[in-house]
């Protein structure tokens, strides 16, 4: 039997409906972990098919400023309506990405922002890198991937860990504030200072 208090843990955690509890439950017969992936992987769909389909038009300004003063970061964060731009969990997440651009300094919110002259450079010098290596051609491109991939975690935010729980990265949290919020959610532009 599953209890009201875990279904009311489940909603807060995840966002989701009781009836979209419930079916969860079900399918994963009553396995609460398990019920708990499958409403994760529901929201991640609902979350991608909103993105895809709304704009985020409203929103708010977050801001953080180091305690020593000589650190400070504005994300520009848009939702589709001001109700969401109000809600203590959409003001939290800008304040936390501000934080994250202040502690983590990326160039870039994505990859697709990164210019294209610059991915060249990157893959002409992993590849000359790997040149010197003698590395046979399949597998050069593999690690050259790789290297990419390390290097949009370093400069582009959305791939970055979150400095607040390591196992996630930006991208994530947006997904998991999507579900709860039941909103697109965009970050428009990122700024940091430095004295």
């Amino acid at each position: 039997m599953i209890s009201t208090e875990f279904i009311q843990k489940l909603r807060a955690e995840t966002g989701a409906g009781i009836m979209d509890i419930k079916h969860a439950l079900e399918e994963a017969n009553g396995d609460k972990n398990k019920a708990r992936d499958i409403l994760r992987l529901m929201g991640q769909k609902i979350a991608h098919k909103k993105q895809a389909e709304r704009m985020a038009k409203d929103g708010l300004i977050g801001q953080y400023i180091h305690a020593n003063g000589k650190v400070a970061a504005l994300v520009m964060l848009s939702s589709e309506t001001d109700f969401v731009a109000k809600n203590e969990i959409f003001k939290s997440l800008a304040h936390d990405l501000a934080m994250q651009v202040a502690a983590m300094n990326p160039s870039y919110i994505a990859p697709e922002d990164v210019p294209m002259e610059i991915i060249e450079k990157e893959k002409k010098f992993y590849q000359e890198e790997l040149a010197k290596e003698n590395k046979p051609a399949e597998i050069a491109e593999k690690i050259i991937a790789g290297k990419l991939n390390k290097y949009f975690e370093d400069v582009c935010l959305v791939n970055q860990k979150f400095i607040k729980d390591e196992t996630k990265v930006i991208k994530d949290l947006l997904t998991e504030n999507i579900a709860k919020l039941g909103e697109k959610i965009e970050i428009k532009k990122i700024i940091r200072w430095e004295i």
